[in-house]
């Protein structure tokens, strides 16, 4: 897989809401090499050792687009980057989701959280052909639903409280929507019981699903072992991979 480390510009940033960053910065090579689902590698300050993984939301010509949320030291120093600011990227890295397997197919994005915006590339890809069942937790988080719309997504919002969209969880949608119509496939990503349900979803109807999972990583490429999952390999047969470099995206059938 080729990869790059590079100083690129950021040529825009933007607070969406409270914490919630989009990062744009400029890099031909990154840009095309990059697919759904793959995540690149930050360094967010000389100050900090390690670099922050975060998942592309979009790549426009030769700008990739990061959306990120400030959770610690790494991201809130990221936050404070201007534009004309060098930083350096590593990536695109991991394995994306199968988005041209499925072209001309339907399929359905189901996202929870910050897992909701690695999605918005495959919504883009695919258009009318695809259905997004995004979840969050209150209505002051809700981000980015009006943009997976703009693709020709059809377009379900939810939350825990009722106050945006309809209440209740994303798994209660897909239910629902399941009756009456189901898609050639599921790519979903968010937390790990949301995952579970999702998947567990798409056993009982047939439906092919890929789960992208979240996990904390230091080196990013499989070396350090940090971020290592049991997946199934065989019939009987489970192996440790790495999520950076094996993942993040699996099938479901592996990993659950």
């Amino acid at each position: 897989m080729e990869r790059f480390s590079l100083p690129v510009p950021v040529t825009e940033i933007r607070e969406i809401r409270d914490k919630l960053f989009l990062l744009s910065f400029e890099c031909e090579q990154i840009a095309e090499k990059t697919k759904c689902g793959q995540f690149v590698h930050i360094k967010c300050s000389d100050a900090l050792f390690l670099r922050r993984p975060i998942s592309v939301f979009s790549v426009e010509g030769n700008v990739v687009s990061i959306v990120f949320e400030v959770r610690g030291k790494g991201t809130e120093a990221l936050s404070k980057k201007k534009v004309g600011d060098l930083i350096d990227v590593l990536g695109p890295l991991g394995c994306g989701y199968s988005v041209e397997k499925f072209k001309g197919k339907k399929v359905w994005l189901i996202g929870g959280g910050i897992g909701i915006f690695p999605l918005y590339m495959a919504a883009a890809a695919y258009g009318l052909d695809s259905a997004a069942i995004l979840g969050y937790k209150t209505a002051s988080l809700v981000a980015f639903d009006k943009e997976f719309a703009f693709t020709g997504a059809h377009v379900d919002v939810v939350t825990d409280d009722g106050s945006y969209g309809e209440k209740g969880f994303v798994t209660d949608m897909f239910k629902k929507r399941l009756e009456t119509e189901k898609p050639d496939a599921v790519f979903a990503c968010g937390p790990m019981p949301m995952l579970k349900g999702v998947y567990a979803i798409c056993k009982e109807n047939d439906i092919y699903c890929e789960v992208s999972l979240e996990e904390r990583m230091a080196c990013g490429l499989g070396a350090c072992l940090c971020c290592v999952t049991p997946v199934k390999t065989g019939d009987d047969t489970v192996e440790n991979l790495t999520v950076c470099r094996n993942g993040p995206v699996f099938k479901g059938s592996e990993v659950f």
